[in-house]
């Protein structure tokens, strides 16, 4: 596992992060403009609407950047599972 490859990871999550936030952000706000034109509605009820709506709708929309995440974290696991090994093949005086 390069730098390179858990750059991408760590860029990738900060824009899983960032769009989930943005989609809890945006239903937030509709919510509460719903909530004008209707009944009024406190923003902390509308926010925690918001991120029960926003926790499956992000799961659906961005799926594919989710599957990529995943793929990376398990290169991650899998480079650092080799590492290990290796350290100890050669604590335990082993050339392999």
């Amino acid at each position: 596992m390069t730098n390179a490859s858990k750059s991408g990871l760590v860029r990738d999550l900060a824009v899983f992060s960032l769009l989930r936030l943005g989609v809890v952000v945006v239903l937030t706000a509709a919510i509460v403009a719903i909530g004008k034109v209707t009944i009024e509605i406190p923003l902390l009820v509308a926010a925690l609407f918001a991120v029960v709506i926003a926790l499956p709708l992000s799961m659906v929309l961005f799926a594919p950047l989710r599957r990529r995440i995943n793929e990376r974290i398990a290169e991650v696991d899998e480079a650092r599972r080799t590492q290990k090994q290796d350290l100890r093949a050669r604590l335990s005086g082993g050339n392999d």
